[in-house]
C-alpha cells in the first residue's frame, strides 16, 4: 500500500480504507472546490499554507506545458514550509495520507510534486 496516495477531491471515496482511522485525507488547495461541502469532502484537515501561492497557481493555469517550470518554483515555494512537510512526513509514516486536490488535470497538478517532495523529505529524516 502507498503511504502517500494523491486523489481528486471529486472523486468517489474509493473504498471504506479513504476515511478509516487508519487514513488521513489532506486538501492541498488555496481555495475550496466548488460543489463540494465539508461533510462530503471527511477531511481531516485543508491545508491552505502549502498549496501553490495565488500567483504561481494563476500563472501554471494547469497547462502541461508549464508543469515542469511550475513544479520547480512550486518546490521551491515548499522550502518555506519544512515544519508542515516534517509533519506530513510523520502523519504518512503512521497512516496513509491522502493529498487532495480539485484540478481536473490528473497528471500535471500541485499534488503530484507535494508527494514527491513529501516523499524525498520523509526519506531525509
Amino acid at each position: 500500500m502507498d503511504k502517500i496516495q494523491i486523489k481528486r477531491i471529486y472523486d468517489d471515496l474509493s473504498a471504506e480504507s479513504d476515511t478509516s482511522e487508519s487514513t488521513y485525507r489532506v486538501l492541498v488547495d488555496r481555495l475550496w472546490p466548488r460543489g463540494i461541502s465539508k461533510d462530503k469532502a471527511k477531511l481531516d484537515e485543508w491545508n491552505k499554507e502549502i498549496a501553490p501561492s495565488t500567483e504561481l497557481r494563476k500563472w501554471f493555469d494547469h497547462e502541461e506545458d508549464k508543469f515542469k517550470e511550475f513544479s520547480k518554483k512550486y518546490k521551491k515555494e515548499l522550502t518555506a514550509h519544512t515544519d508542515e512537510l516534517e509533519r506530513l512526513s510523520d502523519i504518512s509514516k503512521q497512516k496513509k495520507l491522502v493529498l487532495l486536490y480539485g484540478a481536473k488535470n490528473e497528471n500535471f497538478n500541485q499534488a503530484i510534486v507535494l508527494q514527491q517532495v513529501i516523499l524525498e523529505y520523509s526519506t531525509k529524516y
